[in-house]
């Protein structure tokens, strides 16, 4: 028998609930993680010498909020876990935005750069067109989006949590509709054999959008 359809809007509770609830674990698992290539391809592609107005698009506990914050820059964290953002403020005193990555509210024309590691994956792929294009209304003119995701090929559910796998050309194809120009990828940990990276970084840029 076929498997029963997805419901969006439960799964990506779930997903939120499955964070809050491992908020501190999640904390102590990643908090010694080295993303320096990550954040290096990010802030080398956005204006050099400029403090930037970055949002942390999936921020979690905030480590890279703190990051961006101890460079001289701007950062706003934005999560859809309660616990998160609590956890976020508390440790860089930074703006945190609470917002459901399916219900985004952002202002527009506001940040220099999007950041985002590890955390679009879990928009659904029916959704991904209109995230994308919320995100590209936040960003100033030629500004950065940096995602970094696991790839793959497909939807899937992995306890409760929802994950959107992406390869390459997938990805291009809704960069490309929400009128983002890729500058590069790369896949990650750094030096490992293809099959052994299950990690796709990719560098974009905001392009206006032609009017009619």
């Amino acid at each position: 028998m076929p498997n029963p359809p997805i419901n969006l809007n439960e799964i990506t509770q779930q997903t939120i609930a499955h964070y809050d609830g491992h908020a501190q674990s999640f904390w102590e698992g990643t908090k010694g993680h080295d993303v320096s290539q990550n954040i290096a391809a990010f802030l080398g592609a956005c204006q050099p010498d400029k403090i930037l107005d970055i949002l942390d698009f999936g921020c979690g506990p905030g480590r890279d909020v703190l990051h961006f914050k101890a460079l001289g820059h701007r950062p706003v964290g934005l999560d859809g876990s309660a616990a998160f953002c609590q956890m976020a403020v508390g440790l860089t005193g930074c703006p945190v935005l609470w917002q459901n990555f399916l219900e985004l509210d952002l202002p527009g024309q506001a940040f220099d750069g999007i950041y985002a590691n590890a955390s679009l994956f879990h928009v659904p792929r029916q959704h991904l067109p209109e995230v994308l294009d919320k995100l590209h209304r936040a960003l100033r003119s030629g500004g950065i989006l940096f995602t970094s995701n696991p790839r793959g090929d497909g939807e899937t559910v992995q306890g409760l949590r929802y994950g959107n796998y992406m390869e390459l050309e997938t990805s291009k194809c809704f960069l490309a509709a929400a009128n983002f120009e890729i500058l590069h990828h790369y896949y990650r940990p750094e030096g490992l054999p293809r099959d052994q990276q299950p990690w796709l970084a990719i560098v974009s840029k905001r392009q206006d959008k032609a009017s009619i």
